[in-house]
């Protein structure tokens, strides 16, 4: 597997951690609720969801696992989803809000990172798989 490749699998890794942490984080602080003051009932299932999924990621991830990647598309496409949702009014008021180094930008960008890097890393991963496969085989 190219060294690139394992950096941008670290890098997902690192990100799913923090997130993990996060949300595991406001559920001992906030308990199953801790998200009802901001976020639709549906929002706050899926954030509560996130401190299984988001580990699972960083499982799968950190064992090369293809559906690792994929998982980790889904999840973040509909966590910046759910984010933007959420802080959609606050932005209305105050757009400056998406410059602050915390919150809506980092997830944000971390999004647009594992989106943005998905594709080639699937390809080098299964073009590493078949070099494996053939050399082995």
């Amino acid at each position: 597997m190219p060294s690139w490749t394992r950096w941008v699998l670290a890098v997902y890794v690192l990100g799913f951690l923090e997130g993990s942490i996060a949300h595991l984080l406001d559920l001992v602080r906030g308990g199953i609720h801790g998200y009802a003051s901001f976020a639709p009932v549906p929002l706050q299932v899926f954030f509560v969801c996130l401190v299984v999924l988001d580990p699972l990621v960083v499982v799968l991830v950190a064992l090369v696992r293809p559906w690792g990647v994929r998982l980790a598309c889904a999840v973040m496409a509909l966590d910046v989803t759910a984010n933007w949702i959420t802080n959609w009014a606050e932005l209305q008021d105050d757009p400056t809000r998406l410059l602050r180094p915390y919150g809506l930008l980092p997830i944000t960008l971390f999004g647009v990172f594992v989106l943005g890097s998905a594709v080639p890393v699937l390809r080098a991963l299964r073009s590493s798989r078949r070099l494996g496969i053939a050399a082995h085989g």
